[in-house]
């Protein structure tokens, strides 16, 4: 697999120094200062192609610009209300630019509103570090005391209704808002952050959406884009919903094997195809994650490897962000039949035989403490990462033993 970092542009304080240091080949980013809805101009993916190809100094990084994580999908796209045929509009037209600046991987979601949630940004661990964390308590704390949000209780098991009422009472001022701001931070890297009131706002876009009518609306934006991206050479991803399970009220789409299958055959194109991503995914015990990269294998274009190790094998439930080869899923499994569709590719004569893989998040170790980059995105905890699963992938290749 190619190894690929994950870069939020100029003001990320792991610089392409580190990620070239660390062993990325290549760097997936975005223009996260778009607003969404937006045409990516060519001037700006072209400056941001200068910035990963140059250090400050003007020295060359070695690196290109290689994966787009994410070309965002609106609010109005994905609810078919306000602007959202003009905003299909200026997608396309993004996907022209960045087929015409020479970038082939397009990583987006279609998760409504919030497009990861986390409850904590820097849980402390049995080593001293620190990872993300979901909470389910703490979420139910935030959704039916905080947010207020009409009908909240009803959602979550009573013993956690009960738990969340205890929990909310013992919460000091700074802790409810702390909480408040770390399940509304928005897309990583992006400039939004959502109020409590504007969130209130957008959950309300959703009454009367459903899953179904959720999923029908992505077959509806696929059908718009994929003939596009599939004329460019370009191959579009959807990222799993993040956690995979319904929050807030709104549906989740794209949380296992037949969310995917439908999509997938729905408009069955190549460039149609799936961002696996095993943390997201991990968190849900009945997702298999090697058997998902057996049945899903043709249509993965990018994969995210990180791990998950999940409190109870209820859905939903709580979780935190793992070291990648310590959490519950089999990291060693998915690799192996990674290695093995990317084999099966080279046979084929394929041109995307080498599949882009970044190690996703990471724990803050070490220096990465004191950094303070971008939560779930440290410099240290992501090259540990790298370095266990390219051991991983480098003894799966070894002619010896080897795929």
């Amino acid at each position: 697999m190619r190894q690929t970092w994950r870069w939020f542009g100029p003001h990320d304080k792991v610089n392409l120094a580190d990620a070239r240091q660390a062993g990325a080949e290549g760097i997936v980013t975005a223009l996260h200062h778009v607003p969404t809805g937006e045409t990516w101009r060519p001037e700006e993916i072209a400056s941001r192609q200068r910035e990963v190809a140059f250090h400050p100094d003007g020295s060359i990084t070695h690196l290109k610009w290689e994966v787009v994580e994410s070309l965002p999908v609106s609010e109005a796209i994905k609810t078919q209300t306000g602007a959202w045929r003009a905003h299909l509009v200026h997608y396309r037209r993004s996907l022209e630019n960045l087929a015409q600046a020479g970038i082939s991987v397009v990583c987006y979601n279609f998760m409504p509103v919030l497009d990861w949630t986390r409850t904590d940004l820097a849980w402390r661990v049995a080593h001293g570090g620190t990872a993300m964390r979901f909470d389910l308590v703490d979420f139910a704390a935030f959704d039916i005391h905080i947010l207020r949000r009409k009908g909240a209780a009803e959602d979550f098991p009573e013993a956690v209704v009960a738990e969340a009422a205890r929990r909310f009472r013992a919460m000091v001022d700074d802790r409810r808002n702390q909480l408040a701001a770390n399940v509304t931070a928005g897309l990583p890297g992006a400039q939004e952050h959502w109020s409590l009131d504007g969130l209130s706002v957008h959950l309300a876009t959703y009454s009367g959406i459903g899953p179904q009518k959720l999923r029908s609306h992505l077959v509806d934006f696929l059908a718009e884009v994929a003939p596009t991206a599939e004329r460019l050479g370009l191959r579009l991803c959807c990222h799993p919903d993040d956690p995979p399970f319904p929050l807030l009220g709104l549906p989740r789409i794209m949380s296992g094997l037949d969310d995917y299958r439908h999509v997938l055959e729905a408009v069955d194109l190549p460039a149609n195809g799936a961002t696996l991503c095993t943390g997201s995914l991990g968190a849900r015990p009945d997702n298999d994650l090697p058997d998902m990269v057996r049945k899903l294998a043709p249509r993965i274009h990018f994969v995210h490897l990180r791990n998950v190790k999940r409190d109870t094998d209820e859905v939903p439930c709580s979780f935190h962000e793992a070291e990648h080869l310590a959490g519950d899923t089999d990291m060693v499994a998915v690799v192996a039949a990674l290695l093995e569709e990317e084999r099966r590719r080279r046979e084929e004569g394929r041109s995307d035989a080498r599949i882009p893989m970044r190690p996703d998040h990471g724990q803050d170790i070490l220096d990465d403490l004191k950094r303070g980059a971008q939560p779930g995105y440290p410099a240290i905890g992501r090259l540990k990462g790298l370095a266990e699963l390219r051991g991983v992938m480098a003894a799966f290749s070894h002619p010896e033993i080897g795929l």
